[in-house]
């Protein structure tokens, strides 16, 4: 069994085109994420892209890249059809790194890898982080799970989940309102997949779940895979998603010698 990070660098971003070609430090974005890829234990790197720009970039910087179809509907696509290619084995495992989180801990790649390789039930491996304020909790944009006692996922949502009847039913001040401690988690959406899973996903359709949430691990579960959830104790910042989001993370890259 292999181990392999992939980076899809995607050109055509809708909120803001080229952005693993920004510059940060005198370097593009996706080059900073292939930084943090190599201070992991994982000798197998590959940026999987759509545009002839971006794998030009890698390539300077001798990472190997693939150029993949500009049709994929999502990151899992775009991973499936790069394990298709190469020819990896169904049991091997495939890390979706995404070109545009240069701040992300390598050791949270790490611990997504090993997760999944200790539960050998398990289809795909994920994180979570505990949610300590309410303003969070219920942020739409900060995903929610809940898992079983053997860490394997219940279920992901934009919503509050659990949802605590009788508080959150009557709240009026999210600032002031106080949540239990280790009740709530984060979910952060760095996977491990096993690439037998990975084909499979991008071989099915959208689920209901999928297309109500619009969160595309709802359709893994939806389908009967069993999803290992790891617990770390932060989220990393988030990444590059909109031209706020890049100055941002470049301001803090800048600032972090």
């Amino acid at each position: 069994m292999s181990v392999h990070i992939i980076i899809p660098a995607r050109y055509n971003s809708s909120r803001l085109p080229g952005k693993p070609l920004l510059d940060i430090k005198g370097k593009p974005v996706v080059w900073h994420v292939y930084q943090r890829a190599l201070e992991t234990n994982i000798d197998s790197i590959i940026v999987a892209t759509d545009d002839d720009r971006i794998l030009q970039a890698v390539e300077s910087f001798e990472c190997k890249a693939i150029m993949t179809g500009e049709s994929h509907q999502s990151g899992t696509d775009r991973l499936a059809e790069v394990a298709t290619k190469l020819g990896f084995n169904d049991d091997d495992i495939v890390v979706n790194l995404q070109g545009d989180e240069p701040l992300i801990d390598p050791s949270y790649v790490e611990i997504v890898v090993e997760h999944l390789k200790k539960n050998s039930g398990a289809d795909i491996s994920t994180l979570m982080c505990p949610i300590d304020s309410a303003k969070d909790l219920f942020n739409p944009n900060i995903v929610k799970v809940v898992t079983a006692e053997d860490s394997l996922a219940l279920y992901f949502s934009r919503a509050p989940i659990p949802w605590e009847r009788g508080k959150f039913d009557k709240f009026e001040d999210l600032e002031e309102m106080q949540i239990s401690n280790g009740q709530y988690f984060r979910h952060i959406g760095l996977y491990a997949y096993r690439v037998s899973t990975l084909k499979a996903l991008s071989q099915s359709h959208m689920t209901k779940l999928e297309e109500i949430e619009a969160l595309e691990q709802l359709r893994a579960l939806q389908l009967g895979n069993k999803i290992a959830v790891a617990k770390v104790e932060n989220a990393c910042p988030h990444g590059v998603d909109t031209f706020e989001d890049y100055e941002r993370i470049k301001k803090i890259m800048e600032q972090n010698k």
